[in-house]
């Protein structure tokens, strides 16, 4: 199968159903065998992946991309060695970050549910014109991505994440932002914004938010 073909959801799904990495192995730039470099688009959704993690605070080191041909057995050897030992040192998903199961299942449903935004920003945004290695590298760890993720994805996946938390009851701002790690005001901010779309309520003689 092309490289081209990983969804993100896979990855997602991957790491929902208790994956501590994945690892993403593909044809050598230049060396597609399907002529669509389909690779490319691989290595987008990888550090695309890894920025998500990050912003959502997972490490990002439990996705990894490589390039290995079908005649490079040794070399898949050692790179499946070294990532299984790399997965060691970072620990169990979650437990690792020092977050709950309950936690980490809200973090990747909430991505998760971002797919179908996500990839009209990739594809709108975040595409890469020079179809090399070192160009998608370079624009994936510039301030310029990072205003453009900043800008685009930051407030939409806090959204996210507080919506899929208070699936499971009300919740005062407080608790939402402890349980999610994002900073109070931010979610503040956040629930005046659901609040005046009509996705949330809130009690007032309890203090806490509600879907509405």
């Amino acid at each position: 199968m092309c490289t081209g073909r990983v969804d993100l959801s896979f990855i997602l799904r991957a790491f929902s159903r208790g994956a501590d990495g994945v690892i993403v192995g593909g044809c050598w730039p230049g060396e597609c065998h399907y002529v669509t470099e389909g690779n490319y688009d691989a290595l987008a959704t990888i550090h695309l992946c890894k920025k998500l993690f990050q912003q959502v605070g997972l490490k990002p080191g439990r996705v990894r991309i490589e390039w290995i041909s079908a005649s490079e057995g040794n070399r898949f050897a050692e790179v499946m060695s070294d990532f299984a030992l790399r997965l060691r040192e970072l620990g169990p998903m979650g437990q690792a970050e020092g977050i709950d199961s309950s936690g980490l299942s809200t973090r990747l449903d909430a991505i998760t549910r971002l797919i179908p935004y996500l990839k009209l920003v990739e594809r709108e945004k975040f595409r890469v014109p020079i179809r090399t290695e070192e160009a998608f590298d370079e624009f994936y760890g510039s301030p310029r991505m990072d205003s453009l993720f900043n800008d685009l994805v930051t407030d939409k996946l806090a959204m996210a994440q507080i919506l899929r938390i208070l699936e499971d009851g009300p919740l005062s701002s407080g608790t939402i932002a402890r349980k999610l790690g994002l900073d109070r005001g931010a979610v503040a901010r956040q629930m005046g914004l659901s609040l005046r779309q009509g996705l949330v309520s809130f009690d007032q003689e309890q203090g806490s938010y509600a879907l509405a």
